[in-house]
């Protein structure tokens, strides 16, 4: 019988934490080992950081090299920021040791746009060390980009494509409530922009670029507009947060991708308490057209863990080297044991 995938933590915030918890539900597959920096998580057990009521015998520690060396991990699950200078020397550290990497950076979802330098040297790293790397998420990674480009598949022509992802902040968790400034006033909201205590969305130019160069589609530019507040037009509340009329209720972004002057590639991402309708949708205008909706939009968070764990088999039997999700084959949920769906491995 083929071994578990042996898996190691690269971060045990609230995304690795969730990763965390579904992978132990999982067959074939174990945590073996968890890194992080903050002094609160270090030295303590993966079980008490994650909040689960039991003692996993794995020890948090900020020492990547000496967890990979002893755990010997096929595959490190990296959760710790969204931006590619970041998290560059972290990747680079897991590659030399010839451990292969999903991350939830989004950044590094399409990293041959934002830092092509830092792109090649990882996928140099990656071949001499025999890993592969892949940056994937919902969104990032999935809903507005490689939908989309799986999508285009039966069409004949494509003139331009239309995304849209609209989501009810409501429904999720508090701290992305507070992410997307839901409850200030317009000029707080403003203000905390411009100073990056909140941002916008992280990854629509990332999308944009993966879309055109799977359609090898030279653009002009990417253009990202500037983030808007979504004014509550009436009181609305979550859980948490109460948004009286006249405030934010969360934030509306737009990006686009223009060709020949035209904007052939359209993503608008919406996220604010009250939404009153959900969903995510795509247009392409072509021969033919096609329009497809989901709704409700895909759960972000519960989309995300099922991104990255179900990437795992893709990237253990995929080739060294920095990849992408559409470098990949089609995506699709492991739902048995996970050593069904990796290629044959050495046995212990």
């Amino acid at each position: 019988m083929k071994r578990k995938v042996r898996v190691v933590l690269y971060g045990v915030g609230v995304i690795g934490s969730m990763v965390a918890k579904f992978l132990l539900e999982k067959e074939g597959i174990e945590i073996v080992g968890a890194i992080d920096v903050a002094k609160d998580k270090v030295g303590k057990d993966l079980g008490e950081v994650i909040g689960v009521n039991k003692h996993l015998g794995i020890t948090v520690s900020d020492n990547t090299t000496t967890v990979l060396s002893k755990t010997k991990p096929d595959i490190v699950i990296h959760t710790t920021t969204s931006f590619m200078e970041k998290v560059y020397p972290q990747i680079a550290e897991i590659v030399k040791h010839g451990v292969n990497v999903v991350s939830t950076c989004e950044e590094l979802s399409y990293p041959y746009l934002s830092s092509p330098d830092l792109a090649k040297k990882l996928d140099a790293l990656a071949k001499k060390h025999d890993a592969t790397i892949l940056g994937t998420g919902i969104n990032p990674g999935f809903l507005m980009d490689t939908l989309v480009i799986t999508l285009t598949a039966p069409c004949q022509k494509i003139e331009s494509i239309q995304v849209r992802r609209i989501m009810n902040a409501a429904t999720r968790r508090v701290p992305f409530q507070k992410k997307i400034g839901a409850g200030l006033t317009i000029e707080e909201f403003k203000e905390k922009i411009e100073k990056k205590i909140i941002s916008g969305h992280i990854g629509l130019e990332q999308s944009i670029a993966m879309i055109a160069d799977a359609l090898a589609w030279e653009l002009d530019r990417i253009q990202v507009n500037t983030v808007e507040p979504v004014v509550a037009k009436k009181s609305v509340k979550s859980e948490a947060i109460i948004v009286e009329k006249g405030r934010a209720a969360g934030l509306k972004q737009c990006a686009y991708g223009i060709r020949n002057d035209k904007k052939v590639i359209s993503l608008e991402f919406q996220a604010y308490i009250g939404a009153e309708e959900e969903y995510d949708a795509v247009t392409i205008e072509g021969a033919p057209t096609i329009k497809q909706k989901i709704s409700p939009c895909v759960h972000g968070d519960i989309g995300t863990v099922a991104m990255i764990y179900n990437s795992i088999p893709k990237v253990l039997n995929a080739e060294a080297g920095l990849k992408t999700m559409k470098d990949l084959p089609v995506p699709s949920a492991a739902v048995e044991d996970m050593r069904k769906y990796v290629k044959e491995r050495e046995t212990t």
